[in-house]
């Protein structure tokens, strides 16, 4: 066995919990083998999923005319890749344990970037999204070094991160908004579709298979849970931590950039409010799909929680056309409770677990 692989083996052992909590993990996984196939899909693992159904069947009834529609469904699909490109970004460094809040900016900045290279010079579209995504790069490598070198808590550091971003973008449009002139392809990519299937559907699944793939199959993903899940274990257990803390910020500025290089393709219009925006639904999204199917951060998770959230919002919207003004913040906002509320319940279970192994070894 390579040092590598024992690496590997000695992370995932050091995100399973502790001896204390042994028995009563083991009462439960027992309890849930015990009960019948129907019932092991009938929590709260596909509790997004059942409410993406209720959704679909509810406003079905109300405006069937509008809402069941080739149309609809497209708009739906189509406004939602940018936010759950965004959404993907932000999940990557908080299954190491950190958050990135700067997402948002620096989705702005890559649209930013790419919108005034198209303006101001001429190089092609796909030159200034290279130029744009390496930006993005940078920007990761930053909060990296200022999360992992200097200490800063990852939610201050990127939140500081993401208004310096602000700033910038503002300095570089000259606080107005800024209209590309794109070529037709690169506008084709953005609005185009492929047997019925948007383009830019098909780059948000080659995006979430890489993502899944490397989380679930890979040792970078055993070492991103693990760092999230025990980091003291995991760095006893050899793992570098700081460097997959650090790659993680990396990785999410890139994925972030990629956001806003598909908002350039389909409206090639940069305005300074559209990247900040974007991260309170794709936050929301994450959170709601972390409490889906494995109950930790995952990648269908998230997308079926935004999907189930988009079609309830849209369907709010077409049977009351006042709801376009509230229906969003109130659809956010609730799911975020709700998430966070279905997130801390493993949580305090284990630690009910722990209080009660105590009080059982002292009497």
């Amino acid at each position: 066995m390579t040092s590598e692989t024992a690496a590997a083996a000695r992370a995932t052992a050091a995100s399973r919990p502790s001896e204390p909590l042994e028995s009563a993990e083991t009462r439960e996984t027992s309890a849930r083998r015990a009960r019948p196939a129907w019932m092991a899909w009938s929590g709260l693992r596909l509790s997004a999923l059942y409410l993406w159904i209720l959704f679909m069947v509810l406003f079905s009834l109300i405006s069937p005319s509008t809402f069941l529609t080739s149309t609809n469904f497209r708009i739906v699909f189509s406004q939602g890749i940018v936010t759950c490109v965004l959404a993907l970004a932000f999940l990557v460094p908080l299954a190491a344990g950190v958050y990135d809040l700067s997402v948002g900016a620096v989705m702005s900045l890559a649209l930013a970037v790419s919108v005034y290279l198209q303006l101001h010079s001429g190089l092609s579209p796909v030159l200034g999204a290279v130029i744009a995504l390496v930006a993005c790069v940078l920007c990761g490598f930053v909060s990296g070094f200022i999360v992992v070198r200097l200490r800063v808590n990852s939610f201050i550091a990127t939140l500081g991160i993401g208004q310096i971003l602000f700033a910038v973008v503002l300095v570089l449009s000259g606080d107005q908004q800024l209209t590309g002139t794109f070529p037709s392809f690169w506008s084709k990519l953005g609005n185009s579709d492929v047997a019925g299937i948007p383009i830019v559907a098909l780059f948000l699944l080659a995006i979430a298979i890489v993502l899944w793939y490397a989380f679930e199959y890979t040792r970078v993903g055993r070492y991103l849970f693990a760092t999230g899940g025990n980091p003291d274990a995991a760095r006893l257990s050899g793992v570098r931590t700081d460097r997959v803390v650090w790659g993680s910020l990396i990785a999410s500025a890139t994925i972030a950039g990629f956001a806003g290089i598909i908002y350039s393709m389909q409206d090639g219009i940069f305005s300074s409010s559209i990247g900040p925006g974007y991260l309170f639904p794709a936050v929301a999204a994450v959170f709601l799909g972390a409490s889906q199917l494995s109950r930790r951060p995952n990648v269908w998770g998230t997308l079926i929680a935004y999907f189930a959230l988009a079609f309830g919002i849209q369907g709010l919207v077409l049977s009351a056309s006042s709801a376009s003004v509230w229906s969003q913040p109130l659809f956010q906002g609730v799911s975020l409770i709700i998430a966070v509320a279905l997130a801390s319940r493993p949580a305090m279970r284990k630690l009910r677990a722990v209080q009660a192994s105590r009080e059982n070894e002292g009497s």
